[in-house]
């Protein structure tokens, strides 16, 4: 007689189908396991504040020398028996203990999440590419080698939609000479190489932590056009830069953009728009308020401080053909005329400067050699008799005279051109002429402002170049061109492409910002946009009666 086999489990209904778990058993599973895990979250949390704070402790015991370690411990037990005798102490003590482990605990958003497919591959090609930088032969754990984990060198990343980075905090090991700025060249280079060109990119070295951030920097506005800014006596604004650069906002009038700007720069502002909505300023606020008409937005602005205490009574703007440099004179011409008194120097002789001439406060606008020699030379002797006058009251102790309070503002265009013709007719050089004004400008309430090309700039005099602390460099440039016009590198990566009035500014021995001239076409140029010529034209003075009457613009 055989075995009887066992009896099969009823694992179907009625029809023999098999039995799955029906939806709402599963929505009710999901939902019970996200309840519990919310009411577990405190409990979550403490637990891995109390993990941390252990982890931190038993950091510190180790690092202690083995001498120390007896007196830490001996003032740990003191005070551990103290707290115990105290009223309420062991409660204290734990009350303390679980608000220190729930903050230590708690859910950090900063920290680096998971890089996308693509991403993953890019920052490991980007930590391959630093191996031969950041490690030695010498060093038993490297940070970086071949093969090596990139987690532990890259602690906080950041993509943009198309997969490109935008940001990246790395850290490197403290044997690496981060105070010598060829060092720090190569790697900046190198990061600007792997994480994708096109781009202008801020670079921020931690030398105590060890540590550098890579940020791709939103493009500065172009939307700013000239208006009345709101500024003291002896104040100019050169332009506009990052938020992070200055600690002062201008509220301005920001209209349509004048220029489109990259694909690239399009793609990182959608990225960088939750963050230029914390500051208030940036391309992004100034885009949207261009679609809705103009506002007023507080934007940070590179602000040239001259009169007599100023460490950098002149300035000196160079730049490529198309840069920005004659915009940059018509702005600040503007900005003088309604504390002084204006001459202009329009050494290209193209006529740039004609809705000046014959304005309240414009002593002349002149572009042949013979008026150019004329005028620089009464410049000359003006500041001569202007330092006669503040010294003689000086002496008398009287306050300075009405005439030489108002400024006295020299604008120079395209001096080295002016010299060519001279030398070519065996006149004198008028840069020389601009050595008085130059040397005693300051006291004398004189400022000198020259704009030229940058191939030109080997043509300027000594005096131009010894004089001018103020500095400003316009269009597409190298770093070695920045750090040649400026005397200190850009702290960011130049792009080859960037619209009229782009550039760099350092003012003295300060550090260098990034700078976007506000937008002042010259009225006459039927080119320009129609807004930006209105608003220049609604900032000239009026016509002085006294003057001559100006020729009319050819084409305006």
């Amino acid at each position: 007689m055989g075995r009887r086999p066992l009896p099969r489990l009823r694992l179907g209904g009625a029809t023999g189908s098999p039995l799955v778990p029906s939806g709402r058993g599963r929505a009710f599973a999901r939902s019970t396991a996200d309840g519990v895990a919310d009411v577990l979250q405190p409990l979550v949390a403490l637990s891995r504040g109390l993990r941390v704070l252990a982890a931190a402790g038993r950091r510190r015991w180790t690092e202690l020398p083995g001498d120390r370690r007896g007196p830490v411990f001996t003032l740990v037990v003191a005070c551990g028996f103290v707290v115990f005798l105290l009223p309420y102490g062991p409660l204290a003590a734990a009350i303390s203990l679980i608000g220190a482990a729930g903050w230590a605990g708690r859910a950090r958003t900063g920290a680096a999440s998971e890089p996308p497919a693509d991403g993953t591959e890019r920052l490991r090609t980007l930590y391959e590419a630093l191996v031969p930088y950041f490690s030695a032969p010498e060093d038993p754990s490297p940070l970086y080698s071949h093969g090596g984990d990139w987690s532990e060198a890259f602690d906080s990343f950041a993509f943009d939609e198309s997969g490109r980075l935008t940001r990246l905090r790395l850290h490197y090991p403290a044997y690496f000479t981060d105070g010598e700025p060829a060092a720090r060249t190569r790697i900046e280079q190198l990061l600007y190489a792997k994480s994708g060109r096109g781009r202008e990119y801020l670079f921020e070295w931690d030398e105590e932590a060890n540590s550098l951030t890579l940020t791709v920097l939103p493009a500065l506005s172009t939307a700013i056009h000239a208006q009345r800014f709101v500024t003291a006596p002896g104040e100019t604004v050169l332009g506009f830069t990052d938020p992070s650069s200055v600690q002062r906002t201008l509220p301005v009038l920001a209209g349509p953009e004048t220029c489109e700007e990259d694909e690239d720069d399009e793609d990182d502002e959608e990225d960088e728009e939750d963050e230029e909505s914390t500051h208030g300023t940036g391309t992004i606020g100034l885009k949207k308020a261009a679609a809705d008409g103009p506002e007023t937005h507080d934007v940070p602005p590179v602000v040239w401080r001259t009169g007599p205490r100023s460490t950098e009574p002149h300035l000196l703007a160079l730049g490529q053909p198309g840069s920005g440099t004659t915009t940059l004179l018509r702005s600040i011409a503007l900005q003088a005329l309604p504390h002084g008194e204006v001459l202009v120097v329009d050494g290209g002789g193209t006529g740039e400067y004609a809705c000046l001439s014959g304005r309240t406060g414009v002593l002349a606008v002149e572009c042949g050699p013979a008026g150019v020699l004329a005028t620089l030379e009464w410049a000359g002797h003006e500041t001569e008799r202007r330092l006669i006058a503040a010294n003689r009251a000086r002496q008398l102790r009287h306050p300075p005279p009405e005439d030489i309070r108002r400024p006295l503002w020299i604008l120079l265009d395209r001096p080295s051109v002016m010299s060519h013709l001279a030398a070519a007719d065996g006149r004198t050089d008028p840069q020389e002429l601009l050595v008085v004004p130059l040397r005693h400008g300051r006291a004398a309430n004189v400022r000198v402002v020259v704009a030229d090309q940058l191939d030109a700039a080997e043509s300027l005099s000594d005096a131009v170049r010894s004089h001018t602390r103020a500095r400003v460099v316009l269009g597409p440039v190298s770093s070695e061109q920045v750090a040649a016009v400026l005397g200190a590198p850009p702290h960011t990566t130049p792009t080859p492409e960037v619209p009229p009035g782009r550039g760099y500014a350092r003012l003295g021995a300060g550090p260098v910002h990034r700078l976007q001239v506000p937008a002042t076409p010259d009225p006459y140029d039927e080119a320009a946009g129609e807004a930006e010529r209105q608003a220049v034209l609604r900032l000239l003075p009026a016509p002085d009666p006294a003057a001559p009457p100006a020729p009319a613009p050819v084409g305006g």
